[in-house]
């Protein structure tokens, strides 16, 4: 198999040299070219055609943001966007990825923090499986615009704090890659008076998740926040695991809190799907709606099968056509845990449905 070619737009001249070690230490991957910022990166990329981009966020002449914009408006590239840790960074991270952002690497506070193994790894997969992604198109991309006619209410008129019920209902979300541009279509066709409380673990690094849950609060009708330890559950509201905690149910006379843990990684992931969805187990409810979406990897699946062996949940998988990357709905499905598999679009309605006979 021959090489991915890879871009790098970086303003830095030091990341741009330790990103291309990386690359070129890859037997996978070969540099296509080098850009110091956004508009000489754009002009490379419709000249170079590479397989995948890795873009800088903050950079002179023209921002990353601009730069991922504008070039989608053109032809549809796999990005990896490489971000910092700082607030701003990571809400334009958010933004980029609704743009149309393959996948992002957190960039360490330090530069010499890229050399280590764990970034390494992290930043050649995810730029070799954008490579390998169905992204890769001459076609225009799809510009989907989130329709706040959809909602029974826009988030601009609506009170979320009046809605104060604890939840009997629950409904449980996995995702992974390919998850910041998809749960918006999801929870932004849920109603203010979402009769379930809502769960969701997105892979993240500590900083992100934050600034997901206020992006995502600001497109919802319901109320979407970032989850805290002790909180009680309720209904209309989506609660989204920090970056460097695992999120579990429990019970406690009757309802139902978060609690936040600090244990070791599952797999390669904290938060993990499959700690949410194990914790489900012990609750003393069959109403419980699991929903795994796009994302690499299989994190979910082992908890979806015991849920299944308890008898504890109905499974919705996203399906491969509208998938961004098809691995962690894929492993449900390869064990026949799903019981419902449809497109992105039609996930919320799904939900909706079957609640209404939980």
């Amino acid at each position: 198999m021959s090489k991915r070619k890879i871009l790098i737009i970086d303003d830095s001249a030091f990341t741009r040299k330790v990103l291309s070690t990386i690359i070129e230490e890859d037997g996978r991957l070969e540099i296509a070219g080098v850009a110091k910022n956004g508009k000489e990166g754009m002009e490379m990329a419709l000249a170079l055609d590479p397989d995948v981009i890795s873009v800088d966020v903050e950079m002179p002449v023209m921002n990353g943001l601009t730069m991922i914009k504008e070039l989608m408006s053109k032809k549809n590239f796999p990005i990896v966007v490489v971000s910092s840790l700082t607030k701003e960074g990571a809400a334009e991270t958010i933004q980029a990825l609704e743009y149309g952002a393959f996948d992002f690497v957190a960039k360490p506070s330090s530069l010499f923090g890229l050399k280590t193994e764990e970034v390494f790894a992290e930043y050649t997969e995810k730029v070799y499986a954008a490579a390998m992604s169905k992204k890769k198109s001459g076609e225009l991309p799809e510009r989907r615009t989130i329709s706040l006619s959809k909602m029974v209410a826009s988030p601009k008129t609506v009170d979320k704090s009046r809605i104060e019920k604890p939840a009997e209902k629950l409904v449980a979300i996995g995702t992974s890659t390919g998850g910041p541009k998809a749960l918006p279509e999801v929870l932004t066709q849920l109603p203010v008076d979402f009769p379930a409380g809502i769960l969701i673990v997105q892979h993240m690094p500590p900083g992100f998740t934050k600034s997901l849950a206020d992006r995502l609060d600001q497109l919802s009708a319901i109320k979407v926040k970032e989850a805290e330890h002790g909180e009680l559950i309720f209904q209309g509201t989506a609660y989204i695991a920090p970056g460097d905690r695992h999120l579990k149910v429990i019970e406690k006379y009757g309802k139902y809190y978060i609690e936040l843990d600090d244990g070791p990684k599952k797999g390669a992931h904290k938060p993990a799907v499959d700690v949410m969805m194990s914790s489900l187990t012990k609750l003393p409810t069959g109403k419980v709606i699991a929903v795994i979406m796009t994302g690499m990897g299989s994190d979910g699946c082992d908890g979806i099968e015991e849920l299944k062996r308890a008898n504890r949940s109905y499974t919705i998988t996203q399906d491969e056509a509208s998938c961004v990357v098809y691995g962690m709905p894929r492993a449900v499905a390869l064990k026949k845990l799903s019981d419902e598999v449809v497109p992105l679009s039609q996930i919320a309605k799904a939900i909706k449905t079957k609640l209404e006979v939980l």
